[in-house]
């Protein structure tokens, strides 16, 4: 993990429970009283000084009534190795998230895959490993999926490929059902969702996972991701122009209607597959 995105995460951690804290209307010194530490303590981890260690934060959440957010920093965010260390503190992140933009050039994004879908993408990338590894990743990507359930949900912004809808990942059985999951969930408004055809040209040329995340009290973050690394972005003048990427591709994109429709055809085209076979 690189030690700039290991430090976004604590500058993110500082400035949400600072948020938290001053929310519950408590000064630094009287939170640091009730968590037994200092109120310098207090303010150097809102201020990314110093990383408190897991029973502070544990106590932090509990007094603060945080449902456990703070624990899961430090436990989960730094060190869960259900997922790639450059993706771990995303997880947290978009848990914080106001609202999430992504783009999806090549597969879907995991809090729109299917179990079956995920347990395909996760066998072609690790061919190898046992079942209990793929139930372990299908798992954790399914409980991710939580934030678009919750009645506090983000808003939640996706732009897909075409290429996605039409790369048969798992087989048509999977694909139809797949694309049913997605069409539901913009039929739902739990998504908003675009597609870019091919035919849209330099715009659909475009590679490489993009996702932006807003927050209530902290800057916006960017994170892009190739099929072996990621890297997230906090720098404002970067992520500035990754919202211009972004809203370039929005722009260019079908809309939500026609995208639904070209889904729509999508899976009965996958459904007349099965039917032939």
């Amino acid at each position: 993990m690189a030690n700039g995105s290991r430090q976004a995460v604590w500058e993110f951690f500082g400035a949400e429970l600072k948020r938290r804290r001053e929310a519950a209307g408590f000064t630094q010194a009287d939170l640091g009283s009730r968590v037994f530490v200092s109120g310098a303590y207090i303010g150097q981890f809102e201020q990314a000084i110093r990383k408190p260690q897991l029973d502070i934060a544990t106590r932090i959440d509990e007094i603060l009534q945080t449902d456990g957010i703070f624990e899961r920093l430090c436990r989960k965010l730094i060190n869960d190795d259900r997922y790639a260390d450059y993706f771990a503190e995303v997880v947290e992140l978009e848990r914080l998230a106001t609202k999430i933009c992504e783009f999806a050039p090549t597969v879907l994004p995991g809090l729109l895959q299917t179990a079956a879908y995920a347990g395909a993408v996760t066998v072609a990338a690790n061919p190898f490993v046992t079942d209990a590894y793929v139930e372990e990743k299908v798992t954790a990507r399914l409980e991710r999926q939580h934030i678009l359930k919750d009645a506090t949900t983000p808003e939640y912004w996706v732009i897909l490929h075409e290429n996605v809808v039409r790369t048969p990942v798992g087989g048509p059985e999977v694909m139809a059902r797949q694309l049913e999951h997605v069409a539901e969930l913009m039929q739902r408004r739990t998504v908003w969702g675009h597609v870019v055809a091919n035919e849209t040209g330099a715009y659909a040329s475009m590679t490489g996972d993009l996702r932006l995340m807003e927050f209530e009290a902290a800057p916006p973050v960017a994170y892009t991701e190739t099929s072996f690394s990621g890297t997230l972005i906090d720098d404002p003048a970067v992520v500035k122009r990754a919202e211009r990427a972004y809203d370039l591709l929005r722009g260019a994109a079908l809309s939500p209607e026609a995208s639904l429709a070209l889904i729509d055809s999508a899976a009965e085209d996958y459904r007349r597959c099965l039917s032939r076979t």
